[in-house]
């Protein structure tokens, strides 16, 4: 029987809110040495998880959608909509603008390796673990490291 996310997660848990300031939110991660942190409600209920890349992702070029222009019309060759996006993510003040909403979740019962593969093929460093709807841990990419120690 393998390793499951209720051995490894952090049980204490470092939430934030919507409504902290991005500001807030870096010294939080720096002075916890954390990666990331869930985004909980006034009524503790999981609406997002942010993270160190959220804050880099602020200051990075925009990436501007690849068209064509046949005649008058552009046509996007991929969703306008990411680059607005995106725009809105670099000019973000609080934790709302720059979170990743209906983050992937895990249950107390998966295993190491899904989570794993979870975080390897979605590119995602935080993973928040619910038992059912309430917030019982984290599993972020130190925790499976450390885990490898025994």
């Amino acid at each position: 029987m393998g390793l499951k996310a209720k051995d490894i997660m952090s049980r204490q848990l470092i939430t934030v809110g919507p409504s902290t300031k991005v500001k807030e939110l870096a010294e939080i991660l720096v002075s916890n040495r954390i990666s990331g942190a869930p985004v909980v409600d006034d009524k503790g209920s999981l609406v997002g998880v942010v993270s160190q890349s959220d804050l880099v992702a602020m200051h990075k070029l925009p990436h501007v959608p690849k068209s064509v222009t046949l005649f008058d019309w552009v046509i996007y060759l991929e969703g306008a909509g990411r680059l607005e996006h995106e725009l809105e993510k670099m000019s973000g003040v609080d934790v709302d603008d720059i979170m990743t909403r209906k983050p992937e979740t895990v249950a107390p019962g998966a295993s190491l390796e899904s989570i794993a593969t979870l975080m390897s093929e979605k590119g995602v460093h935080t993973i928040p673990v619910l038992d059912g709807d309430r917030l019982v841990g984290v599993v972020g990419k130190l925790d499976i490291v450390r885990s490898l120690l025994g």
